[in-house]
């Protein structure tokens, strides 16, 4: 017998008990089902984070003001002496390897144009700020050294903006008013998404940080020259951790920090955060992985155990092949053929459904998924495998029956 032979003896023997191989095959469809979905949705979550931290920028710290203290208790993040002009100075001068340093003042405000208005979030920054976070200038022009000195009344704004306010059209050269103060548009700024918490990054209007603290955001009654937060960017190949020990020395010595003090100031590295969020997503996808493994054990199982039921159902069959001229390694090949087909096919079945449920989250949750070729091809041998390995046994015990036995078995 050649291969093909031995492949249409397994389908007929399938289609005689049509519902009991469908039954049989119920394991290895969940299974592969769930490694599919596992593997797509945890893959394309994988490259949400990935791109989530590639819009927060690379090589970057955050400084954000520390928690004052009241009266014994600690009034939260952001409630210490706000970061100054002089904070941002003495890092920009002292740390080594900084590609671009900048403030990031940030408040709301209502903006209209026409007949339109909306409330949207407006920041003053400085002109090394979108250099700071890898955030290009999709038309027009960057802020410059001159538009801060002279807190020159310009905006960028973001992509939300340009379809909120100006309807789509193309904003450059177009006047805003912000609280009543008008602000020439002169660049747009390309698409960012959502950040990792869902707010949407396009919904934003930058000001020169000199017009916004002026004018639009207001002056600190504790420090006139406010920056709000400082965004730093080092070189590629730095090591953040040596990086962020030189932004808190130097600030220690900015903001007078006496030795022993609780620093007034906090540094973050936004991408180690985000990572963070990354390994807990990887143990979740472990443990989905331990659940699909233990879903193709049980299918492997009934397997075994139906390959088992049919040998001795087609003991006199097996009898009458010997008789014949049929030899051990035939008759093991045969069952073992069967066994494999019956996984590939719930591998098939369980595919279809896995990609099928894959797009289903895509589409109800709105979560991104990354299907390869990679994936089906691992999913099919991992059936394969299943089959091998629990229709060996059965295989092996229809080889090994003794013919005479066989044959007079009813």
């Amino acid at each position: 017998m050649n291969m093909l032979d031995y492949l249409t003896v397994a389908l007929t023997a399938i289609r005689a008990n049509t519902m009991r191989s469908i039954l049989t095959t119920l394991g290895i469809i969940i299974g592969v089902a769930s490694v599919i979905v596992m593997v797509a949705v945890g893959s394309g979550a994988r490259s949400e984070v990935d791109r989530q931290i590639n819009s927060l920028g690379t090589n970057l710290l955050v400084v954000w003001p520390g928690a004052a203290m009241t009266g014994g208790r600690s009034g939260g993040a952001g409630t210490s002496v706000p970061l100054s002009e002089g904070d941002m100075s003495a890092v920009r001068q002292k740390v080594q390897n900084i590609v671009a340093v900048s403030g990031q003042l940030q408040g709301s405000a209502v903006v209209v144009r026409g007949n339109t208005n909306t409330t949207t979030r407006v920041w003053g920054i400085h002109e090394q700020y979108l250099t700071a976070r890898d955030w290009p200038v999709e038309a027009g022009r960057d802020f410059n050294a001159q538009d801060l000195r002279t807190g020159a009344r310009l905006a960028i704004v973001g992509q939300t903006v340009i379809r909120t306010v100006f309807g789509g059209d193309d904003p450059v050269g177009q006047v805003l008013r912000i609280k009543s103060v008008p602000f020439t548009v002169v660049g747009t700024l390309t698409a960012k998404g959502q950040t990792a918490w869902g707010q949407d990054q396009d919904d934003i209007i930058m000001l020169p940080m000199t017009a916004a603290r002026g004018r639009i955001v207001g002056r600190s009654t504790v420090i006139n020259d406010q920056v709000g937060s400082i965004s730093i960017k080092f070189e590629d190949g730095v090591d953040l951790a040596e990086a962020q020990e030189q932004v808190e020395q130097v600030l220690r010595q900015s903001r007078r920090v006496l030795p022993g003090q609780e620093d007034n100031f906090s540094v973050r590295n936004l991408a180690e955060f985000m990572r963070a969020r990354s390994a807990a997503q990887t143990t979740l996808g472990w443990l989905l992985g331990a659940t699909s493994l233990v879903s193709l054990l049980v299918g492997g199982i009934g397997i075994m155990n139906i390959m088992l039921v049919s040998v001795t159902e087609r003991t006199r069959e097996i009898g009458l092949r010997m008789a014949v001229g049929a030899r051990r390694n035939d008759i093991m090949l045969q069952f073992l053929i069967e066994a494999v087909t019956l996984c590939l096919l719930g591998g098939l079945i369980g595919i279809l459904i896995g990609v099928s449920a894959a797009y289903v989250v895509a589409n109800i949750a709105e979560w991104p998924i990354v299907l390869s070729p990679e994936v089906v091809l691992m999913a099919m041998a991992a059936s394969a495998i299943t089959g091998i390995f629990f229709g060996f046994f059965p295989a092996r015990r229809a080889a090994y029956l003794n013919p005479i036995e066989a044959l007079r078995s009813e």
